[in-house]
């Protein structure tokens, strides 16, 4: 099988811990609608960040934490990352940011440099969270990700489009699988350009 051919490994990661999390239900219902494609080559996993502890160089220093170490393992194992975000004061969830802060090392080699990813962003606000895209896009270049450029996609209302832990709102919904569409374009010209 050639590496073209392998089936793409998305990881999927929510900035929101919440029970019955927004964010999280967007991902999942994205998740399912990728294994339920006729023909599937892409699936995708979630990778949960509620033990994810706050970042301490000191510990990274010396015993990294077990969750942390799952998560640069998962990274590292992903043909491409899809994020979502609440937006918390502007920005995106402080529980996002520490767990990009544990991925994004060792610094200048951590498993998010070169990586595709998509960034999404959902809110019960009209705005959809779209001012922590920015912050989101940022930190992730920061990283030496690979955040690729498309439309954004911000769900706004977002309460109201989830229903049973699912997102039901069909436009909402077929905007985001358009995203990873792109997303597994960029991962294939990435496998194309190592191949060659």
């Amino acid at each position: 099988m050639t590496d073209t051919a392998k089936p793409v490994r998305l990881l999927g990661l929510s900035g929101s811990i919440r029970r019955h999390s927004h964010c999280t239900a967007v991902l999942g219902t994205l998740a399912d609608a990728l294994g339920k494609k006729a023909g599937a080559t892409a699936e995708m996993t979630l990778f949960p960040l509620n033990d994810i502890p706050p970042y301490d160089p000191d510990l990274d220093a010396e015993n990294t934490p077990a969750p942390a170490s799952a998560l640069r393992d998962s990274i590292a194992a992903a043909d491409g990352l899809v994020i979502i975000s609440p937006e918390y004061n502007y920005g995106m969830s402080g529980v996002l940011k520490n767990a990009l802060d544990w991925a994004s090392r060792p610094a200048m080699k951590s498993p998010v440099r070169g990586k595709p990813i998509l960034i999404m962003t959902a809110s019960p606000a009209f705005t959809g969270g779209v001012r922590a895209q920015h912050e989101m896009r940022e930190t992730l270049s920061g990283m030496m990700g690979r955040v690729i450029a498309r439309p954004q996609v911000v769900i706004g209302l977002v309460h109201e489009k989830i229903k049973d832990g699912r997102l039901t709102d069909q436009p909402a919904l077929d905007f985001a699988l358009a995203a990873i569409d792109d997303l597994l374009a960029e991962i294939a010209l990435l496998r194309g350009a190592k191949g060659a």
